[in-house]
């Protein structure tokens, strides 16, 4: 994504209009800047509407990513979007040496920094386990080879090009390092698909946009988002195709299918 300047969240401008909708949101010109927009106007009410419209399950999907990466005390990890900062906080509280918990919209980050404190709040040095930031997912601010996991929740989709994140994903992260995506999929079965597509394009929209006060029409591009954006299998080919492929992707679908948490180890040689 490119750098924008945050946009003023009352004023509904680089919102996204209903033909925008329409089409492929992800082809959009300008979906970098309102994407940052869109946040920066939901950020206050960001968290409350996850734990009602998930019905509480968005922070055990959080556990699970973290579950998957297998969490050593020695490692180093970047959570990418990390917003109000609950996987960041997860990723502590599993006992990783440093988390950086970076966030393309500073609004989103001041939130997450109010929650600093985790049950491990510092480090044995006396150095915070946890740092934000704001960054790119398409252009890190790190070397090569500087973190043992990466972690994107509920983010890949909102990066103006996802390929070009999980190369930058790849580049900083060691050799049999870990990525691991958590984000939203397609059930299945049929009617679980039918009754999530009834709740996220006509239920969701209307109860979270009412809740957040928001006019971006945030609430109306997480469904179309997701209706437009790779499927988990199409996701775990990707992560080969820029070099993780140290061991064969693993996906696990959550809450039939609801969500899924991909995890692939960078090769050797990539």
């Amino acid at each position: 994504m490119s750098k924008g300047t945050p946009h003023d969240a009352d004023s509904g401008q680089a919102g996204w209009s209903e033909g925008e909708l329409r089409a492929n949101p992800h082809e959009h010109s300008e979906k970098a800047a309102k994407v940052r927009s869109m946040f920066a106007a939901i950020a206050g009410k960001y968290d409350l509407n996850n734990r009602l419209h998930s019905f509480g399950r968005d922070q055990a999907w959080r556990r699970e990513a973290v579950r998957m990466a297998t969490v050593k005390k020695t490692d180093r990890v970047l959570d990418v979007a990390c917003g109000t900062g609950d996987l960041s906080r997860a990723f502590a509280d599993a006992g990783a040496a440093h988390v950086t918990g970076l966030d393309f919209t500073e609004e989103m980050l001041d939130v997450a920094r109010t929650k600093r404190l985790v049950k491990r709040g510092m480090s044995r040095s006396g150095a915070p386990v946890i740092d934000y930031m704001q960054g790119d997912a398409m252009r890190l601010p790190f070397g090569e080879g500087t973190f043992d996991i990466v972690s994107i929740a509920f983010g890949i989709r909102n990066v103006s090009d996802p390929m070009a994140a999980l190369r930058e994903f790849a580049r900083v992260l060691k050799p049999g390092g870990r990525l691991v995506v958590l984000e939203f999929d397609q059930p299945n079965l049929k009617p679980v698909r039918w009754f999530n597509k009834l709740y996220t394009n006509k239920i969701m929209p209307m109860t979270a946009t009412l809740i957040s006060r928001d006019k971006s029409g945030a609430y109306k591009y997480l469904p179309r988002s997701i209706e437009t954006f790779l499927t988990s299998d199409a996701l775990a080919s990707a992560m080969m195709e820029v070099g993780f492929t140290g061991k064969p992707p693993q996906i696990k679908r959550l809450t039939l299918g609801v969500c899924a948490c991909v995890l692939g180890t960078k090769g050797e040689g990539a």
